[in-house]
């Protein structure tokens, strides 16, 4: 990957991570999402191209940025299957339920997923913060290290 191509792929991880924060919060609002962030956080588009060549990218942004980046995507992860599992969870749900791909969430749930929401908006401002970092240490690179 180039060097080009890996500031891309930073951006549109950061730009990823944005995106699936406003249709968690259009979730929690009552309104009717598609395609949300997968749970796990190998299969979101940050995961996509985080976890696809790990070797390469730790080479590039090293091991420390590479640990503390892994650590805090899980970390967001960890935080929004708490949400996930509110809206999309196991609860048996009936036909109308499953036809127009709602959920009703009680009070109690509707509450506990606002506080979810505010603790990954703090894990989400860390990430966007550690990512930009990291793209700054990027860009600072010769081209010759993604060769």
């Amino acid at each position: 990957m180039t060097k080009e191509k890996t500031i891309d792929a930073m951006e549109h991880a950061r730009e990823a991570h944005i995106e699936q924060m406003t249709k968690i919060k259009f979730l929690i609002e009552g309104k009717n999402i598609d395609s949300l962030t997968p749970v796990s956080k190998m299969k979101c588009e940050f995961g996509k191209w985080f976890y696809d060549d790990t070797q390469k990218i730790k080479s590039v942004l090293g091991v420390q940025f590479y640990e503390s980046l892994d650590r805090i995507h899980e970390e967001w992860h960890i935080q929004y299957a708490k949400i996930h599992t509110i809206f999309m969870g196991a609860k048996e749900e009936g036909f109308f339920s499953k036809l127009f791909k709602t959920h009703k969430v009680d009070d109690l749930e509707l509450e506990k997923a606002k506080v979810y929401y505010k603790d990954l908006e703090e894990i989400t401002k860390d990430l966007l913060r550690l990512l930009e970092t990291s793209k700054r240490r990027v860009q600072a690179l010769s081209a010759s290290k993604f060769s």
